[in-house]
């Protein structure tokens, strides 16, 4: 086991890397904002002043891009089950688009760092009407958000200036929605519990180790086989941040994710039988309630399925997929999610923000900038100019 909440099972090659341990020890005795959102030191930058006034506000439209959305839209999804607010993320730019046009008062959080993101003010410009109430959270200094929410009146939370948007999660920029949707904030921020645990260390330092070893043999795409519908947001988050913090120099891994078990009907033949350039993370959540199948409609040659539900079958093609790896020695390693609340995707969020940074140190990468990002913004300046 990961944690108590967790079951783990590594990649097989288990070699502890002392380098990493270093590394790690590092790290963690380092001044690191973002490592310090991941405990409970962290000190957002709201009060609760704005909880109480906006808490029994819904529906609430949260705009943002890349990182200062996709932590708060995996955590909604995540969660979604103990989450009584409807919540709609703005989280791309497109020319025809529901912009979920609420007849009543709406509540908009808008999210960019540098307070210049061109989706975000373009969206802003569409979806913000004169009687919508409005938080921005952003950064303290006088980008084109920050004079807007002057200009609208709106409440203004400042995004700490250390950390990143795909780093943010655990701070204001997904705290903030969490509080708003009714979770508990404190239960999130689980490094203090988690740099004691023996198993997640030692886990983590493996799991770190193999991937490097993977890279060396040039296996580049890291393939998630993800069996949790209400997971997908987690992963497009995880995409990033793995894509962007270590896509530099000519290194780097590639994230793809991989519905389960859709995708045993299209790309399994290609992970099983194709170029052996990949390695694998299984994912899945114990299902505590699940459709039963109904034994009066079974056919005698589908027998085998009577008084089984749809989370029994799932995890059975889950298991029946692992065999397989093994047999067929591809690389894989293996997350079931035990209970689905804070604590548990506190400890994912920890698990894959430590990891990408270790693997930055490694492969000699800033994993905390995106240079190259930058080329695409400045032409298409010039391009509208």
């Amino acid at each position: 086991m990961l944690t108590k909440n967790i079951n783990f099972k590594n990649f097989r090659i288990k070699k502890f890397n002392k380098k990493i341990k270093r590394d790690l020890n590092v790290l963690l005795h380092q001044n690191n904002e973002v490592l310090k959102s991941l405990g409970t030191e962290y000190k957002n930058n709201y009060n609760k002043k704005i909880i109480s006034k906006f808490k029994k506000h819904t529906p609430i439209r949260i705009i943002g891009m890349g990182g200062s959305i996709l932590g708060a839209e995996a955590i909604y999804y995540f969660l979604k089950n103990k989450i009584k607010k409807n919540f709609y993320f703005n989280n791309n730019l497109q020319p025809k688009v529901n912009y979920f046009n609420i007849k009543k008062e709406s509540l908009n959080l808008i999210v960019s760092k540098s307070g210049n993101t061109l989706e975000t003010i373009s969206n802003c410009n569409v979806i913000i009407k004169n009687k919508d109430k409005n938080i921005f959270i952003t950064e303290n200094r006088k980008s084109y958000l920050h004079l807007l929410s002057e200009k609208l009146k709106a409440e203004v939370v400042h995004h700490n200036n250390f950390i990143g948007g795909r780093y943010s999660v655990l701070s204001e920029v997904g705290m903030l929605p969490a509080e708003l949707m009714g979770l508990k904030v404190s239960k999130f921020r689980q490094l203090n519990n988690l740099i004691k645990n023996k198993t997640f260390i030692n886990s983590l330092i493996i799991s770190v180790n193999n991937t490097l070893f993977f890279l060396k043999q040039k296996k580049f795409n890291s393939i998630i086989l993800n069996y949790d519908e209400s997971s997908e947001s987690l992963f497009k988050w995880y995409q990033q941040l793995i894509a962007e913090s270590l896509g530099k120099k000519g290194k780097g891994i590639l994230p793809i994710i991989s519905t389960m078990p859709k995708d045993n009907h299209s790309v399994m033949q290609l992970y099983l039988d194709g170029p052996k350039n990949n390695f694998f993370t299984f994912f899945n959540v114990k299902a505590k309630k699940s459709n039963q199948i109904n034994n009066s409609s079974i056919l005698s040659s589908f027998s085998y399925l009577k008084n089984k539900d749809l989370g029994k079958i799932l995890l059975s093609q889950k298991l029946a997929t692992e065999k397989v790896f093994l047999k067929r020695n591809i690389p894989f390693r293996s997350f079931e999610v035990v209970n689905r609340d804070e604590k548990t995707l506190g400890e994912l969020f920890c698990f894959f923000i430590l990891e990408t940074i270790l693997l930055g140190r490694s492969l000699n990468v800033n994993p905390y900038d995106q240079p190259s990002v930058e080329l695409i913004k400045k032409e298409t300046k010039k391009i509208l100019l």
